[in-house]
């Protein structure tokens, strides 16, 4: 269940106009705060955004499921339910004993998937498979966004 603080942030994003990943970055942010306060761990860097990505979903914020072929169909199916989860209207209180199993699952995973080092790891090697001309739009945006908060 994502802090009520963490859901508030993403909603003001919303209403700011930002991207549905850039809301989703906030429940991620949480994750590795999570994980490095010791209330859980993860496996690896990617599980680590993976569960914050999916919380982000069931919390309602427009993320799509990625497209066929970027993830495996497990991850993608995943993806695809947990979105349709957050965006209807029903919200069923999550099973108490399946969500029991996945926390104590999570205790006994390590602690180093939010480190600076492995977050940094992720970053560059998810950086990696992008084109360059991708790469350079994502650069110039920035630079661009930078320049409109500086004045």
């Amino acid at each position: 269940m994502p802090e009520q603080q963490t859901v508030e942030r993403a909603r003001e994003d919303a209403r700011e106009g930002k991207s549905p990943s850039t809301q989703a970055g906030e429940f991620v942010r949480e994750e590795m705060h999570h994980i490095r306060e010791g209330k859980h761990g993860a496996a690896s860097t990617k599980q680590a955004i993976a569960i914050g990505l999916s919380k982000a979903r069931r919390a309602g914020v427009k993320l799509q499921a990625p497209k066929k072929g970027k993830t495996s169909p497990g991850t993608r199916k995943k993806a695809e339910r947990d979105y349709e989860k957050g965006q209807a209207r029903s919200h069923r209180k999550p099973s108490r004993s399946r969500s029991r199993a996945t926390s104590q699952a999570l205790k006994k995973e390590g602690k180093s998937a939010a480190s600076h080092r492995s977050l940094s790891r992720q970053a560059k090697s998810a950086a990696r498979k992008r084109a360059p001309s991708e790469r350079r739009a994502a650069a110039v945006k920035a630079g661009r966004t930078r320049s409109r908060r500086r004045s």
